[in-house]
């Protein structure tokens, strides 16, 4: 009888304790990991839209894939938007709007997309390019070849954004 019973009970108190160790550990990461990435957003929003006071504000509309919104007293309105391209959530990024509504700036967070190919959403400047000063939905479109899903990704952030700073609930 005892045979039977020990391998389960040491197997269980070795699962207790991994499970307390990983809660101690979460427990003590957590606030260091939340500064990380507040970092790291602030850094990205001043690189890739200027030097500001940004503050998140409330949107208007409250659309699935938008994370917060961004408002710099430079005039500028940011989305943080997260989409899939060939990455369920892969593309993690910035876009943000000037005075005249259009879209002035798109900057990365993160990208877990295949690097070299997926990546390239971000690392090509002439793809990018193809969406400043874009302002409503019908805007041409060219994906990058061999990364259709990341293009297609890109295109969809834009047009979340699109939708959200033109007031347009999710249809």
């Amino acid at each position: 009888m005892k045979e039977k019973i020990m391998p389960p009970l040491v197997l269980a108190i070795i699962a207790i304790v991994v499970c307390g160790l990983l809660v101690s550990a979460n427990y003590l990461t957590k606030d260091k990991i939340a500064a990380a990435q507040i970092e790291k957003t602030s850094k990205s929003l001043s690189e890739t839209f200027g030097e500001s006071e940004y503050k998140e504000i409330y949107p208007n509309v409250i659309l699935e894939g938008i994370n917060a919104v961004y408002e710099g007293d430079n005039g500028k309105t940011i989305y943080e938007i997260t989409v899939s391209g060939y990455a369920k959530d892969g593309l993690h990024v910035l876009i943000g709007f000037d005075e005249n509504d259009s879209i002035c700036g798109i900057g990365f967070l993160d990208i877990a997309e295949t690097p070299g190919l997926g990546s390239k959403v971000k690392d090509d400047e002439s793809f990018i390019e193809q969406f400043m000063g874009v302002s409503d939905k019908d805007f041409e479109f060219t994906p990058i070849t061999g990364a259709t899903y990341s293009s297609n990704g890109m295109k969809s952030a834009v047009e979340l954004a699109l939708k959200a700073h033109n007031g347009e609930d999710e249809k």
